[in-house]
């Protein structure tokens, strides 16, 4: 349940008794609320049955524990209030408890999406990672398994559509041949879901190019290529469909029903505030619930500023997604051009960025959808203002007074400030001393609490230029300079005047935010932001400037060792080794089943040299002949002479 329905009157019961107490009093509250006519959630009921509690004209005594009579009178008031369906209180509750059941934020809604989207392509999922096919018509089945896994994760066609099933079943054998099937039932379970991830977005990123070029895209929404893929001229200067009409189309509607909130909202400020001045006209509009009703148009005018922020959040999302596609289309055409062939490395990344892209646009329009079911569920809310209030009976309350609006009641008081000096204990931030000034979270949602105090419950809006009194932690705006001062005189007065009129008023509680006072109502779509979105101001800070003592690189050597014994050490290793062999032993069985490594210390190349250098000559021949030419005798006689010196002389 989104409300905590455990209430004090059995705070001092076990908790399974008091448990069991609670849900048997709801029930009976839904079984006589269903007696009558009208059907009652538990959640509602709940809520109920703690602002029946917290009331305290209805007597309930909160030390003791619930008896018979108690339940009994519980139920009858609970009973009762449920079914005054003229009452705007009640509406306030139900639109309180219909907002908190339905509405999540950005990212728990893109979360829990995307869960509920992988649970039901879950049992695809698990018939592909445990098939064990082995036939060739196994393998086909698995073949066309994957191809409509592909087509039921993008969203890009029907499964059954043969010519959807056929181009994309082109576009996965561009890059998954059914020949590697074998390879892919080789792999671990998380290893097939990652690869069927991948090729999912990569089948569908060359679906979505396709479309692009003309050349394919069956079964793709037409409507999401109207402003978005017709060429890429047109691309980068429109934005997709979803921008174009649905966005605008519920912005306006949500900027229309917040106007007409403000309206009937600023229309009943002004007779109340013209009542709080007046104790006579005040008894006689009791009656009519104006205080009621103005809550309830509060309550709805918040409501549809939180989802209007979402919406803008939205469309601030889809135009920055529409830039990126144009520019990862463009990059993608001007990578392919006229090639025949292009590195799976090149184009593979914008084939799965255009997938993801296809995907944030998916999200996005089923978060636009909700968004504005969500609005117009809220509307019913507000069906007892025209039958409470007809025009007729506005204009008579209405003649004679001037209808302001918030901003001018704000500028009004524009030039008012609180002056530092008359306070000396209480600490007032202002814009230009404060930092996050904008973003600090208000008590009473920004209204004057001074104002509701005082009046009974009457709501204006603070104005932050006077002041902002931080007190506890917490930080208080005023409709009035006077107001401040009155307030920060004795704000806790005035805070436990507006705990009591909210024990009153329960649909107060979650309207001006009163959920650490009230912890047992806190929604359960707010208990995890309770602390998230507190924003500190930042009034004063302390800073501080050092030089760097180590400018330049460090020159640091940590081979370097200074110890002689650990050098001494180290050498005995390295001597050592060079006296081990290392080597190993494989069978035939198991030779397959590791890696086995030897290590051996290469030759080196050697050499020696003598002491000194020294060679050996024989002696060179010297011969010379005299006497050949004759003389002048007849008789010729020569004479040999050997001059060759001796070996040993040599």
């Amino acid at each position: 349940m989104p409300f905590m329905p455990r209430t004090v009157l059995t705070s001092r019961m076990p908790p399974t008794q008091a448990e069991s107490v609670i849900k048997n009093i709801i029930r009976e509250i839904g079984q006589e609320c269903a007696g009558h006519g009208e059907i009652v959630s538990e959640t509602l009921a709940a809520f109920m049955v703690k602002a029946v509690v917290l009331d305290p004209s209805n007597g309930f005594n909160m030390d003791r524990t619930l008896m018979k009579s108690d339940v009994q009178k519980l139920v009858k008031l609970c009973v009762c209030r449920l079914l005054d369906s003229k009452n705007p209180s009640l509406d306030t509750i139900k639109m309180q408890v219909y907002f908190d059941m339905n509405y999540t934020s950005r990212e728990e809604f893109l979360e829990e999406h995307h869960r509920v989207l992988e649970s039901r392509l879950g049992p695809v999922m698990r018939e592909i990672t445990d098939n064990r096919a082995c036939a060739r018509e196994e393998l086909e089945s698995l073949y066309r398994k994957i191809v409509s896994y592909v087509l039921l994760c993008s969203g890009l066609g029907s499964p059954t559509d043969i010519k959807i099933v056929r181009e994309a079943t082109a576009a996965l054998q561009s890059v998954f041949p059914q020949a590697e099937l074998g390879t892919f039932l080789t792999l671990s379970k998380k290893d097939k879901e990652r690869q069927l991830h991948e090729l999912t977005m990569i089948v569908t990123g060359i679906r979505l190019f396709n479309r692009d070029c003309g050349k394919g895209g069956e079964g793709i929404d037409d409507c999401f290529f109207v402003d978005c893929f017709v060429s890429l001229n047109m691309l980068l200067k429109t934005v997709p469909a979803i921008l174009h009409e649905a966005i605008p189309a519920t912005t306006q509607h949500i900027d229309s029903q917040i106007q007409i909130a403000q309206d009937q909202a600023y229309r009943y400020t002004a007779i109340l505030e013209k009542a709080a001045k007046n104790p006579l006209m005040s008894v006689e509009l009791q009656p009519y619930m104006l205080k009621e009703a103005l809550y309830n148009v509060r309550q709805y005018e918040v409501f549809l500023q939180i989802i209007l922020s979402d919406v803008i959040t939205c469309a601030q999302e889809v135009e920055m997604m529409t830039k990126q596609l144009g520019a990862q289309l463009e990059q993608l055409k001007m990578t392919i051009k006229s090639k025949t062939a292009v590195p799976t490395s090149q184009v593979f990344p914008i084939f799965i960025a255009l997938s993801r892209l296809w995907t944030s646009f998916q999200d996005e329009t089923v978060l636009i959808s909700v968004l504005s079911n969500l609005t117009t569920h809220l509307e019913p809310f507000l069906g007892s203002h025209d039958l409470l209030f007809p025009e007729k009976v506005m204009q008579n309350l209405l003649d004679g007074l001037t209808v302001k609006t918030d901003v001018c009641r704000v500028k009004e008081h524009l030039e008012d400030r609180v002056h530092l000096v008359d306070f000396r204990k209480q600490e007032w931030l202002f814009p230009e001393t404060t930092a996050n000034f904008d973003k600090l979270l208000i008590q009473y949602r920004g209204f004057c609490g001074y104002t509701f105090a005082t009046t009974d419950g009457l709501l204006l809006p603070g104005n932050p230029a006077i002041g902002i009194l931080k007190y506890k932690e917490k930080y208080y705006t005023f409709h009035t300079k006077d107001a401040a001062y009155l307030f920060a005189e004795n704000p806790e007065h005035y805070i436990d005047l507006i705990k009591e009129k909210a024990k009153k008023n329960a649909e107060l509680i979650q309207l001006l935010e009163l959920h650490q006072q009230f912890e047992t109502l806190i929604p359960y779509s707010q208990m995890k932001d309770v602390d998230k979105h507190y924003i500190k101001p930042i009034t004063k800070c302390e800073s501080s400037t050092q030089t760097d003592t180590h400018i330049l690189p460090p020159t640091i050597v940590r081979s370097y060792e200074w110890n002689e014994w650990e050098l001494r050490r180290k050498a005995i290793k390295l001597a050592n080794l060079r006296q081990k062999v290392t080597h190993s032993v494989q069978t035939d069985l198991s030779h397959m089943r590791r890696e086995n490594y030897s290590q051996v210390y290469p030759p080196k190349d050697a050499s020696t040299q003598s002491m000194r250098e020294g060679s050996t000559r024989v002696p060179r021949p010297q011969i010379y002949l005299a006497g050949l030419r004759g003389g002048q005798s007849k008789i010729t006689s020569g004479v040999k002479v050997n001059l060759t010196r001796a070996v040993d002389e040599t």
